[in-house]
């Protein structure tokens, strides 16, 4: 069975974080569902899409991996998304966030204490929430992923493919995106 990841999204997601994060982890067979509070989103350049799932469908439901992309910070601080990245974590599960995602981990009090990197305007919050602070491009503590924004999302999404899959299709992908 393929492992399945859910990526949440709201109106204001960032365009080009969740386009390629879906894209890169459905070319590993990564079954991804898109889950939202809406039938429809707009995108924060005005990107339009109709999500796989509603939100509260999945709300009780364990998946491999749970993606928070950047964009909207109220989508980010709902109780709902608090509840569904906790739950990842105490299960084991992986948590990812990109770009402005990872204040989410502070704002639950997701994985405290961990080495984190984000969109630069982030850091004072979570280095102020307790979390380490780093500019690597993607950041691996056990399996919180997290990464910088739109110009990192395929090192991000290569990242999850490697935990997900395996290295070896993480390397494929990356050949034929030519990101190598």
């Amino acid at each position: 069975m393929p492992p399945c990841a859910l990526v949440l999204a709201s109106n204001g997601t960032e365009d080009l974080e969740l386009a390629i994060i879906v894209d890169v982890l459905r070319r590993a067979d990564v079954k991804v569902l898109i889950a939202s509070d809406h039938d429809k989103i707009t995108l924060l350049n005005g990107m339009s899409l109709n999500p796989d799932i509603r939100l509260n469908c999945v709300a009780n439901l364990t998946f491999d991996c749970v993606i928070l992309p950047g964009g909207d910070r109220r989508f980010a601080e709902k109780k709902v998304v608090g509840d569904i990245l906790r739950m990842h974590e105490r299960a084991g599960k992986i948590v990812a966030s990109i770009c402005a995602g990872p204040l989410a981990l502070a704002m639950h009090d997701i994985y405290p204490g961990a080495t984190v990197t984000g969109y630069p305007f982030a850091k004072l919050i979570l280095e102020q929430a307790g979390y380490k602070y780093t500019e690597n491009r993607v950041e691996v503590y056990g399996n919180l992923v997290t990464s910088r924004g739109p110009a990192t999302s395929f090192d991000f999404a290569l990242k999850l493919v490697e935990m997900l899959v395996s290295e070896d299709t993480s390397i494929e992908v990356s050949h034929v995106l030519l990101c190598e």
